[in-house]
């Protein structure tokens, strides 16, 4: 069964990127165990997501790479410019280093914000379990701003307010804010 949707699946991860621009794309890796030479081991599939020129989200590409490096992102990325990846203006990541070395070394221009799903899940690592909650809708309402000032107003106050009561979190916020509100 497997063998047959191999064709269907290399069609897909090969295709021609014909929806470009792609104003904003967001890009992601997750560590699954696979099978490999009778054992198993950890591999990381990447995976990128694309706002094409209609507006609708589009998945354009999927690759097994043994870690989760600079050197598997750049490939990655310069097999999604190679096939048509266009027009980018904001890539949302995690903040791996070597992830946001290589979106700046194949996608010129495009600016990189940190994802915030991402963000907020190290933030509440260092604030104590009873007070995630209130850590964590604290931090959302900066991001339900109207506008960019007022955005970067509430990072302040947001971070004013935390260190008095999660000093950590409060210095991994204001450390955050220009990769947060790009």
């Amino acid at each position: 069964l497997a063998q047959s949707l191999d064709g269907i699946v290399e069609d897909f991860r090969t295709r021609p990127l014909d929806g470009a621009p792609y104003a904003y794309v967001t890009l992601d890796a997750l560590v699954v165990k696979c099978r490999e030479g009778g054992r198993i081991v950890n591999v990381c599939v990447v995976h990128a997501v694309g706002v094409n020129r209609d507006g609708f989200r589009e998945s354009l590409g999927l690759d097994v790479v043994t870690a989760e490096d600079g050197a598997a992102w750049l490939a990655y990325i310069r097999g999604l410019v190679a096939r048509g990846l266009t027009g980018v203006k904001l890539v949302s990541s995690d903040a791996h280093p070597g992830l946001v070395d290589a979106i700046a070394a194949t996608l010129p221009g495009a600016s990189w914000q940190r994802c915030r799903t991402h963000f907020m899940r190290n933030l509440l690592t260092r604030v104590p379990k009873s007070a995630q909650g209130f850590v964590a809708t604290m931090v959302r309402t900066i991001f339900a701003q109207p506008d960019a000032a007022t955005v970067r107003e509430q990072h302040g106050r947001i971070v004013a307010q935390l260190e008095v009561r999660a000093a950590a979190a409060a210095a991994l916020l204001d450390e955050a804010g220009p990769d947060l509100l790009a």
